[in-house]
């Protein structure tokens, strides 16, 4: 009852879902997965296969929580924690991004020096299933570029003219 209810609300409906039960019968199981668990594992079972079968659901549901971090110019983005910093004299300074702006910095560090369209970015940030403006990337390239500038990276940011956006390679400043 829980995971539908989960799966029913906009909120809850990403989450990855792990059923822990006493329940083993097999008609107990299909029913946990067709209400929307990701996996179901009954008990007594070991942390190590909890663990593993945690890393395998968020290899399918969650891909970039499981994703190294990555570097540009000093500039630190950390999936796992949701975290872009840049060390400013030996001191980190967080810079605090909207769900949208982290996403699409995240993407184009992941993806340095190469220029992408604003129907690319559209594709692969927002996702294929969504249908908005292409203008729409200005608006969160602006955001991106203002939230940068307090730790000198907003020049990581290039926009080339005619083509799109991309990463620039170098120092930020």
């Amino acid at each position: 009852t829980l995971a539908r209810q989960w799966r029913s609300q906009p909120r809850t409906r990403e989450l990855p879902i792990i059923m822990l039960t006493a329940r083993s019968e097999e008609s107990d199981r299909v029913g946990g997965l067709d209400a929307g668990a990701d996996d179901y594992l009954v008990k007594p079972f070991s942390m190590s296969e909890l663990m593993a079968r945690m890393r395998a659901v968020l290899r399918r549901r969650a891909p970039e929580a499981l994703e190294q971090p990555l570097e540009a110019a000093g500039l630190k983005l950390d999936p796992a924690s949701r975290r872009v910093t840049r060390d400013i004299d030996g001191t980190p300074h967080e810079v605090k991004l909207g769900p949208t702006e982290f996403k699409l910095l995240h993407f184009l560090m992941a993806h340095p020096q190469r220029v992408h369209t604003r129907a690319q970015l559209l594709d692969k940030v927002w996702g294929d299933h969504v249908f908005i403006e292409e203008r729409t990337v200005d608006v969160h390239v602006k955001r991106l570029r203002e939230a940068l500038a307090p730790v000198d990276c907003s020049s990581l940011i290039e926009t080339v003219r005619g083509a799109g956006y991309r990463l620039a390679q170098g120092i930020a400043g």
